[in-house]
């Protein structure tokens, strides 16, 4: 399997977390040339743009150390051409999600 189908199945999988927890998927893996967000999810009146870390171990660290200053500003980048659109009028935050080879516990992660 390769490192983009297990990536892939790492954010399905995430997505049907959350919207067992109420949040709606509005897109996933969603690209332009310039940028990619791999899940965008709304709950209330927020949309929640989610990078999915998956990691098979750690053994180099964690997939959350793996938002480097560079990568928040990609994402940063990344939503707001997203919103650009005009498809959100509501709140906005950028997120983040470890996935270990386990699967087992999914965290939102809320990044500044």
């Amino acid at each position: 399997m390769s490192t983009t189908s297990i990536g892939r199945e790492a954010e399905s999988n995430v997505a049907e977390h959350l919207k067992k927890l109420g949040y709606k998927l509005v897109d996933q893996n969603w690209r332009t040339k310039f940028c990619e967000i791999d899940l965008i999810m709304s709950k209330d009146d927020t949309v929640y743009f989610i990078e999915v870390k998956y990691r098979s171990s750690s053994k180099y660290g964690s997939g959350l150390e793996y938002i480097t200053p560079q990568k928040l500003r990609q994402m940063r980048f990344a939503a707001e051409m997203w919103l650009s659109s005009g498809k959100w009028a509501g709140d906005v935050q950028l997120c983040a999600v470890e996935v270990g080879s386990n699967q087992g516990t999914i965290e939102l992660v809320e990044l500044v």
